[in-house]
């Protein structure tokens, strides 16, 4: 199902010159609603930051900040919409504000009250020419898929920003309904948190029925202090140029964040 955005908000100015051929930093990074973990026992003896406001969340988002600002396009997984523990303040908006990106987007994939607005967020430097939301197929419902596109409607460019669910069963069919909007757009990057490693069945298939491909082998984000695991992603449509991607080594939540920089072709005109 397709629904309308549930936030887009802008804060300056937007440049109306097109633009062609250009290079676009992409970052996915999976937040742990601000929480900072450097250990196993954190999980314990963090644990009830995940309900209880703290003073040292904004401190770490503030960390956080100083390393998205330069970057054009960022996915954010595991954001807080404004609720109890986030002192009432969304998380997402609160990221565009300190690294001054203009447009920012969230959804809030489950509402818990005042206790917890489990969300996810996408940060702007351009204008997407439009925004949309999928609901995603699951048994627990509440889980969605941003997808942002850039250019016109003859050719352009789509960005996904999701976070899947633990179960397999959940993925497999979360992945098959993003392969098949993936094949209305001519250049897609799917971006976020997916829960799974390249070489599980449910990525094979997402790879066997798109022309998405992973351009590194082994991007170990989780856990950030002794990374082993490839559960964050950024895939892309085998067509685009990607000039750099890596893992960063910045230790602010659970996960690594993940960077690339791709040339978008000059036939996208991006506003």
């Amino acid at each position: 199902m397709t629904t309308a955005p549930e936030v887009i908000a802008e804060t300056l100015e937007n440049n109306t010159q097109s633009q062609r051929g250009m290079r676009l930093r992409f970052l996915s990074y999976n937040i742990q609603v601000g929480i900072e973990t450097r250990a196993a026992h954190h999980y314990f003896l963090h644990s009830w930051k995940h309900i209880f406001p703290h003073a040292a969340r904004f401190q770490n988002l503030d960390n956080v900040a100083e390393q998205i600002e330069g970057f054009d396009i960022v996915g954010l997984q595991e954001v807080d919409a404004g609720s109890m523990r986030s002192n009432h303040i969304n998380l997402t908006e609160y990221l565009a504000k300190r690294a001054d990106f203009p447009f920012w987007h969230h959804r809030i994939n489950r509402k818990l009250g005042k206790f917890a607005q489990h969300s996810s967020g996408m940060l702007f430097r351009l204008r997407p020419s439009e925004l949309v939301v999928h609901k995603l197929p699951g048994l627990i419902p509440g889980r969605g898929v941003c997808m942002a596109r850039f250019g016109n409607q003859n050719e352009s460019l789509a960005v996904f920003n999701i976070h899947l669910s633990l179960s397999r069963g959940a993925r497999i069919k979360q992945l098959g309904f993003i392969a098949e909007l993936s094949q209305d757009y001519d250049h897609v990057v799917l971006m976020g948190d997916l829960n799974t490693s390249p070489n599980s069945p449910e990525m094979k298939h997402l790879f066997r029925n798109t022309s998405l491909i992973e351009p590194l082998d082994a991007f170990h984000t989780f856990p950030s202090w002794q990374p082993s695991v490839h559960f964050d992603h950024i895939l892309v449509s085998s067509e685009l140029k990607v000039h750099e991607a890596k893992v960063l080594n910045h230790s602010y939540s659970d996960h690594l964040p993940i960077s690339m920089e791709i040339e978008i072709p000059d036939s996208v005109q991006i506003v």
